[in-house]
């Protein structure tokens, strides 16, 4: 009994002095051009003070890395920030302090997508915390064309009708047109050659004198 209540003393201030990170989430899933909040949660003591929290959060994807967030000492640092999350990241200052580190990342880009690892250094220990986001592309949807009314379409309808009823009309007439032309020429040419075996007629029934007569009046 007493070597049991000795070894929980000698624990108990191993035990306390451990510091833990953790993520609210292990893994995210967004949409571009939406916004997101990861948040990690870490140890803290009573006399836990904003200065003595410093934070370095880092995007890791294929064959490279990004500064997401810098706060040193309680002062966030923007220089350390990359120009990918330039103007981007969010804090939330007032809940550090109990153990909670909350970045809203917004307007997120595809390019945004991989291993998130936020490290959390204190005056009692230090460890560090993990996440993955995915960001998919958005869908990007055809503007619809609003749907007319029936009533604005009526309009359209009766000049559409209007119109193909004047060319059916036009191109009627000017067939008219043409094939009374053409009886005509057609009745004249007939006329014309009538007359011409007419008078071929009358000719090879008259008799030579009267030819030469006829020859003899038309020469005078």
């Amino acid at each position: 009994m007493i070597f049991l209540i000795l070894l929980l003393l000698f624990l108990t201030p191993c035990v306390s002095g451990i510091f833990v990170v953790n993520v609210t989430q292990t893994s995210y899933q967004a949409e571009e051009n939406q916004n997101i909040t990861l948040e990690w949660t870490f140890s803290t003591r009573r006399e836990t003070s904003l200065r003595s929290i410093s934070t370095f959060c880092q995007l890791f994807t294929e064959g490279r890395y990004s500064v997401l967030f810098h706060l040193h000492q309680g002062v966030e640092s923007p220089e350390s920030q990359d120009p990918q999350f330039a103007g981007r990241v969010q804090w939330d200052k007032d809940v550090l302090t109990e153990g909670r580190l909350t970045l809203h990342v917004s307007r997120l880009r595809t390019s945004d997508s991989g291993l998130y690892v936020c490290k959390v250094f204190t005056d009692y220990g230090r460890n560090n915390g993990r996440c993955w986001l995915n960001v998919t592309a958005a869908e990007e949807l055809e503007p619809q064309r609003p749907s007319e009314s029936p009533q604005a379409e009526s309009p359209r309808r009766l000049w559409l009708i209007v119109v193909i009823t004047t060319l059916i009309l036009f191109v009627v007439s000017m067939a008219c047109i043409v094939l009374i032309r053409f009886k005509r020429r057609t009745y004249n040419a007939a006329i014309q050659m009538e007359s011409s075996s007419e008078e071929q007629t009358i000719r090879t029934n008259m008799s030579p004198s009267e030819s030469e007569h006829e020859v003899r009046l038309s020469n005078i």
